[in-house]
């Protein structure tokens, strides 16, 4: 295990995830979901669990973060007052 690669990696994801949270507008959040996602996955391909590393770019990066811009679409981003 490559030790320098993966504590950039886990700053990578604790930064991504405290932005996820403090963002403001919700399609920057959606994407900065998937960045950190993709961030996992790529400590899971790291760590050598190649099939979780799959399924969480598929699933996590892929799947829900289009979801969350569907979900985003039929919402009322701004007012007409």
């Amino acid at each position: 295990m490559n030790e320098p690669l993966t504590l950039i990696l886990f700053v990578f994801a604790i930064i991504a995830g405290i932005a996820a949270l403090t963002v403001r507008d919700l399609l920057v959040a959606s994407f900065v979901l998937m960045a950190y996602s993709f961030v996992m996955a790529l400590i899971y391909a790291e760590m050598g669990a190649v099939d979780v590393a799959f399924t969480e770019a598929s699933v996590g990066a892929g799947v829900s973060g289009v979801f969350f811009i569907a979900a985003l679409y039929f919402l009322k981003r701004r007012s007409k007052d």
